[in-house]
């Protein structure tokens, strides 16, 4: 469907990355993977013909289509209400509707019904009305309706006017009108930084389900690993294709540097063993012919390459924690209206001296405000907030990056707050965070989004503190800098409040979750897949209740039960060829895999036959027969299941 060949790209004369090389098969599921500035949005972006490569070509057929939904959007006040703003994504539907509403006010306006000019505008009707009818157009607002509402808007938030909403729902809209465009190459960057959990989830199902290919760049591991079935990994200007999801392809990068690192030590034993024969056998006369067989041999020889990889990344722990209360915080009966609007409502909340607590629930049910509040930033409608005793504050913002002043150097942001002993070693500090040399004297406003994050993370290192409170902390950093992160607040001995909605960043963090939902506020003891698996229970009664009210709906319009039943069959029948057709095809592959691998062996024995393909080959095979073997027991368990 697309094929990317050779391609390269530079700026001032360095190479990003260069002999790049893939493909994008129909309903692929690619996860595009690598370090902040490794050149993921650069490669999109010549994906979407933005940008010209400086070598290398990307080519697809003349009816392919590629959409994309960039990490920055602006956008622009047309007066428009969402509805009407996601009905953009059927531009033929729009203008079939607006054909057919002028021609039948013509008809109504005319009289000559004989006339041939009558007769034409009939004709035109009629083929409108036909084309509408083949496109579906009087279920397009049912499936706007369906995906805003999949992406966390209510029904009536569909008239209001696209200006009314903030940067993060704007997105929102964006992606919903990209989703329903339904291109043949779907690109999405960063897609989850301004959904909630809710919405995560259902753009997961969204793009399963989705017909066309799917190319995702994201830090959300759990997302990548439930979406993506293929991994491409930029790194140090080389592109590495895996058939796998993002924490299968870290198992098989780890595997795959191995084998290159045991297969190069047996090379060069190999190496050595031959030179000493030559040396021990040089000039001996009955051993020449060997002697010269290995010369031959060793000039032959290539050393099998071991990838380099980046494994640069910030490390870190939080100071100690100085002693606070047993009691950190305690609200009662709070309360918080912005003008008509009311967020919360009678919020009794206690925090007590080490607990790990994290806020969920989807934007604007009031977390970041609660947040705000108990920190004094902003004030409550009504009740109280009882902050505890020698309590000492650190805050991340949701909107860090905005807050620092973009006129200040990196080192002048961390002296300018420094007090005291620590700021004889800013330096280390800022070395911990991947700041060194002259990346300190940059000014904040070059920074990229992840450089911004980890900028204000150091900034908490300036001072001890017993109460963290971090909105979206993760937001802007790439994964391995938000597993650091992860364990320095699992070894962090204060208290945490956290808002975020990255799932596998809470899993394992937080003891006590509390979900935000109609102004108020519902404790879970546990962790996040407490909460989530609550949730789907609740989703699930949900569905079985609409999948009751369908089916009695269906009796009253005349069908009858032995149909119903009949249908259900058939459909789970259909469900059962197709998973063992998958599993016949899996085993015959593995097979084919084995044989192949079977022959590689034989070669790879053989110092005078074997070559570096030899070896190449034999990893992929490897990779894509663990890959299978993966595939052939889900394959097996969802088998096993249905039937």
């Amino acid at each position: 469907m697309l094929s990317v060949k050779d391609l390269g790209i530079r700026f001032n004369g360095i190479p990003l990355f260069s002999s790049v090389s893939f493909l994008v098969r129909p309903k692929d599921r690619i996860g595009l993977t690598g370090k902040n500035g490794s050149g993921k949005t650069t490669l999109l972006n010549v994906l979407l013909g933005e940008l010209s490569p400086d070598e290398g070509e990307v080519s697809s057929p003349a009816d392919c289509t590629v959409a994309c939904l960039a990490q920055h959007i602006r956008f622009s006040d047309t007066g428009q209400t969402v509805l009407d703003e996601v009905k953009k994504a059927f531009p033929e539907a729009m203008e079939l509707e607006k054909n057919i509403s002028r021609l039948n006010d013509e008809l109504t306006k005319r009289s000559d019904y004989e006339s041939e000019a009558y007769q034409s505008l009939s004709t035109k009707l009629a083929d409108a009305t036909e084309r509408a009818g083949f496109l579906k157009t009087e279920t397009i607002d049912a499936k706007i309706e369906k995906s805003l509402k999949g992406l966390g808007f209510d029904s009536t938030d569909l008239q209001r006017e696209t200006a009314e909403f903030s940067g993060g729902w704007r997105m929102r809209i964006e992606l919903a009108k990209l989703l329903l465009s339904s291109p043949d190459i779907l690109m999405l960057d960063e897609p989850t930084n301004h959904l909630d959990i809710e919405s995560i989830q259902w753009l997961e199902g969204f793009l399963t389900d989705y017909p066309g290919a799917v190319i995702i760049i994201s830090h959300d591991r759990l997302f990548l690993d439930n979406v993506t079935k293929r991994t491409l990994e930029l790194d140090k200007g080389k592109l590495y294709d895996y058939p796998a999801s993002y924490t299968e392809y870290l198992k098989m990068r780890e595997e795959r540097i191995a084998l290159q690192e045991a297969s190069r030590k047996n090379q060069e034993k190999q190496v050595q063993e031959t030179e000493e024969f030559i040396e021990r056998f040089r000039y001996k006369a009955t051993k020449a012919r060997q002697v010269q067989s290995k010369i031959k041999q060793l000039e032959k020889t290539k050393l099998t390459e071991v990838d380099e990889t980046d494994t640069s990344q910030i490390h870190f722990r939080f100071p100690p924690a100085p002693r606070s209360g047993s009691i950190v915080i305690e609200t009662n009966k709070l309360g918080k209206r912005f003008d008509d609007h009311q967020v919360l409502q009678d919020i009794n909340f206690t925090v007590e001296r080490g607990e790990k607590i994290a806020f969920v629930g989807k934007n604007g049910e009031g977390k970041t405000t609660l947040a705000k509040i108990l920190l004094g930033i902003i004030p409550a409608s009504s009740g109280s907030v009882k902050p505890g005793h020698n309590l000492r504050i650190g805050y991340y913002a949701q909107n860090q990056d905005e807050l620092l002043d973009e006129h200040k150097t990196v080192f002048e942001t961390m002296e300018d707050e420094a007090r005291g002993e620590v700021r004889k070693d800013l330096r280390n500090i800022l070395g911990n965070f991947m700041f060194s040399g002259d990346d300190i004297d940059k000014k904040v406003s070059v920074l990229s989004g992840g450089e911004k994050s980890r900028l204000a993370l150091a900034r908490l290192l300036l001072e001890p503190h017993n109460l963290l409170v971090l909105d979206e902390p993760t937001n802007h950093l790439d994964i391995p800098s938000k597993d650091v992160l992860k364990e320095a607040l699992k070894t962090y001995d204060g208290t945490l409040i956290l808002v975020s909605h990255d799932r596998y960043f809470l899993d394992g963090l937080v003891n006590n979750v509390y979900e935000f939902r109609n102004e108020s506020i519902r404790q879970h003891l546990g962790g996040i897949q407490t909460v989530m698996h609550r949730r789907k229970m609740e989703s699930m009664r949900e569905l079985e209740t609409n999948t009751r009210d369908k089916q009695q709906k269906k009796k009253t319009e005349g069908m009858s039960d032995n149909k119903a039943r009949y249908l259900e069959r058939k459909a789970h029948d259909k469900v059962l060829r197709k998973l063992e057709k998958s599993i016949a095809g899996i085993e015959k592959r593995i097979h084919d895999i084995e044989k192949r691998m079977a022959d590689l062996e034989e070669i790879m024995a053989d110092p005078e036959k074997v070559n570096d393909s030899d070896y190449k080959e034999y990893d992929a095979l490897q990779n894509e027969q663990e890959a299978c073997m993966e595939k052939w027991e889900k394959e097996q368990e969802a088998l096993d299941k249905a039937k």
